[in-house]
């Protein structure tokens, strides 16, 4: 089961061919030796191509426990919020010394 902006849809064996943009979510698919096997996946990318099922997304999360896959993503967002404060604070400061260099070109 997978979810895109138009909601969510599975695959069996006999689907025609097809891609898909895939929306965050939960991406559910099964295996012998695991069972339902659950991933937290940021947009991405679904392609079917034959009895081949391909994904490719920015970040990826899995697991075969949900309340385990839980906690991992969000323990995942608040470190991704972390890092995101850290690349604002240096963008800042980058963009205030290149206004003052600007700024003291135009004195001279």
């Amino acid at each position: 089961m997978a979810q895109t902006l138009q909601g969510s849809f599975g695959l069996l064996p006999h689907r025609l061919d097809c891609a898909a943009a895939l929306a965050p979510g939960i991406l559910t698919y099964e295996t012998e030796a695991e069972g339902e096997v659950y991933l937290a996946v940021d947009q991405g990318v679904l392609v079917k191509a034959g009895r081949d099922v391909l994904v490719s997304v920015g970040n990826a999360i899995g697991g075969t426990d949900l309340d385990k896959l839980h906690e991992a993503v969000k323990q995942e967002f608040l470190n991704l919020d972390q890092q995101e404060k850290s690349v604002r604070s240096v963008l800042a400061k980058m963009e205030s010394g290149f206004i003052r260099r600007l700024m003291e070109y135009q004195r001279e």
